[in-house]
C-alpha cells in the first residue's frame, strides 16, 4: 500500500481548501462600504422590490399603475428579494384572473464593495461578489378599454 504524505493537500477537508482559495477579509483593519447597485434608466413602470418594503405596499403600487392604464410594468429583484419579486408577479397574475402574461429573465450581476483602511498600515481594497437578479415583465393581454367596456355593460 502507498503511504499518504501528511504534508500534502490531499488530507485537507473541502472547507479548508475553499478557505485557502478565498481572499480573507479582515474587518478589524477595514471598514466595509457597499457600493450602490447600478440601476438602468428608470421609468414610472419599473418596480424595484426589496425586503424592507411591505409586500402589500408593493402590490398596491403595481395595482395603481395597472389601474391607470399601464399596458406593461417591470418588476426587478436582487439577491434575497428575488423570491419576493416572483411572488409579487404571481400574485398580480392571480388577482387579474390570468389576463396578465409574465416574461421572466434571470441573471447574475457583479457587486462591488470598497474596503477602506482604518489605519495607515494597510491599503484600501476592492471586493467583487456575485448576486442573482430577476426582471419580470408583466404584460396585459387584454387592452384596458375592452375591460372597462365590459364592466360598464354589466
Amino acid at each position: 500500500m502507498a503511504e499518504i504524505d501528511s504534508n500534502s493537500g490531499l488530507n485537507k477537508t473541502i472547507s479548508e481548501q475553499k478557505g485557502i482559495c478565498r481572499k480573507k477579509l479582515s474587518l478589524n483593519e477595514h471598514a466595509l462600504r457597499k457600493r450602490q447597485v447600478f440601476k438602468f434608466v428608470t421609468s414610472d413602470r419599473d418596480i424595484y422590490v426589496n425586503n424592507k418594503t411591505p409586500f402589500k405596499g408593493q402590490l398596491y403600487k403595481c395595482e395603481k399603475l395597472l389601474d391607470k392604464g399601464a399596458s406593461e410594468l417591470v418588476i426587478h429583484g436582487l439577491g434575497a428579494a428575488v423570491c419576493k419579486a416572483a411572488s409579487l408577479a404571481l400574485r398580480l397574475k392571480e388577482i387579474h384572473h390570468d389576463t396578465l402574461d409574465l416574461d421572466v429573465k434571470t441573471s447574475t450581476i457583479t457587486l462591488v464593495d470598497d474596503l477602506e483602511a482604518l489605519n495607515d498600515n494597510v491599503d484600501d481594497e476592492i471586493n467583487n461578489r456575485q448576486n442573482s437578479s430577476i426582471h419580470i415583465r408583466v404584460i396585459r393581454r387584454v387592452p384596458v378599454a375592452v375591460l372597462r367596456s365590459k364592466l360598464r355593460t354589466n
